[in-house]
């Protein structure tokens, strides 16, 4: 099993911990949230969000309060310093990438550019 990383290149907030706490309630025992970075989106890049209970050898684990996140290290060098949250507004409830390194954002803040 990887090594978790250090909370500095990535972190959860307590809501978000919380939240994935619930939904993983409802799923398979040892089941985490797996983040990633794609290409696409309006932006040019864009977050996606699913359930996994494997951990694969280039995967980094991240922990808050019994919450884990995973993200693959090619993913992790476009969100190094970023923080997940939960937000409830609104627009609805979702999970929020808080990112140092996007330039801008799309409106729904589910894509994002970076200068390369």
């Amino acid at each position: 099993m990887p090594d978790s990383a250090p909370l500095r290149a990535f972190s959860l907030s307590e809501n978000a911990a919380k939240r994935i706490i619930a939904l993983a309630e409802h799923e398979q025992s040892g089941t985490m949230l797996r983040v990633s970075v794609s290409g696409g989106g309006c932006s040019g890049f864009q977050y996606g969000f699913d359930f996994d209970t494997q951990v694969e050898e280039d995967d980094k684990v991240f922990e808050r309060d019994g919450a884990r996140v995973v993200i693959d290290e090619t993913s992790l060098e476009l969100l190094t310093g970023s923080q997940i949250d939960f937000v409830e507004d609104l627009m609805g409830s979702y999970f929020k990438i808080e990112n140092p390194q996007a330039e801008s954002a799309c409106g729904c803040g589910s894509s994002f550019s970076i200068a390369l």
